[in-house]
């Protein structure tokens, strides 16, 4: 440890954290830290909160986070899989995850929810799955892969239209991961994972609380609006599929204090009511 804050209020001793690994569709071994209240017991019933990013050479390190610690304090677990598309383990790690080798990102996440159920912590019932920006395009592109595998999704400011991502402010600067739509193999790619595109009508849907801001100009707001009206017109059973707009906000830095008090508190208090009622 390089540098200890002292909070108030918090005491690290209350609080364990473990790193393990686990074997991805392909076999590649993927680091999840698992954090939780030291006196929680651990079962199938356990509410999870799985988090992850996967993309544009970014780390998610383990660090102190006190959104994470609203979870944790209901008597919940936060896990976060280090999964490809960041820099965790170099270039590789990243590459591994672009372009074309992009659903090796959604398999790393959804394999990390079968580890942690095979390990009796948690189950698909108890399992919500979170990721904002490039991770909400993860969230979703997983959630609609695995529909039975989470009991409630919350995609973030997400990339969801994988086809037109290019046209709008920044999204040209995304092809260098995701690659282009205008060049066919690339299109094609794109259209097999993009969440707008690969929702299927009558099919059974997890939760769904897509949270998005009315002034997002890094991912355009019209991500979730497509993406949560077009999950409302094909949900085949009672799972609700909601949207939560953040009025005169962006993509979430400068946000004030308050409003992401809030924003956590409706959606973790969302999510932990569908798991535990």
């Amino acid at each position: 440890m390089f540098w200890k804050e002292e909070l108030k209020s918090f005491s690290s001793a209350e609080y364990s954290t473990k790193l393990e690994f686990y074997e991805s569709k392909d076999g590649t071994n993927v680091p999840i830290h698992i954090s939780y209240k030291t006196d929680i017991e651990i079962d199938s019933s356990t509410p999870i909160l799985l988090y992850g990013y996967g993309g544009f050479d970014i780390s998610i390190l383990p660090g102190f986070s006190k959104r994470f610690l609203a979870w944790m304090n209901q008597g919940g677990i936060v896990a976060v899989a280090s999964i490809r598309g960041g820099s965790e383990y170099g270039a590789r790690w990243h590459e591994g995850g672009m372009l074309f080798n992009k659903q090796n990102v959604f398999d790393d996440f959804a394999y990390a929810a079968k580890y942690l159920h095979a390990n009796d912590i948690g189950s698909p019932r108890s399992t919500a799955i979170q990721g904002g920006s490039n991770g909400g395009l993860l969230v979703a592109a997983t959630m609609l892969q695995n529909p039975d595998l989470f009991e409630v999704a919350i995609p973030a400011v997400g990339v969801l239209d994988m086809l037109r991502f290019h046209k709008f402010t920044i999204g040209w600067a995304w092809t260098s991961d995701y690659g282009s739509p205008e060049k066919k193999d690339e299109f094609l790619n794109l259209l097999s994972y993009s969440p707008y595109h690969n929702v299927i009508n009558d099919e059974c849907y997890p939760t769904t609380l897509v949270t998005t801001s009315n002034r997002d100009d890094r991912v355009v707001p019209s991500h979730s609006y497509k993406f949560a009206a077009r999950l409302q017109e094909a949900q085949g059973c009672d799972n609700p599929i909601l949207i939560r707009i953040e009025d005169r906000a962006g993509h979430g830095a400068g946000t004030p204090k308050y409003k992401r008090i809030n924003q956590i508190a409706e959606v973790y208090g969302f999510a932990l009511d569908e798991i535990i009622n």
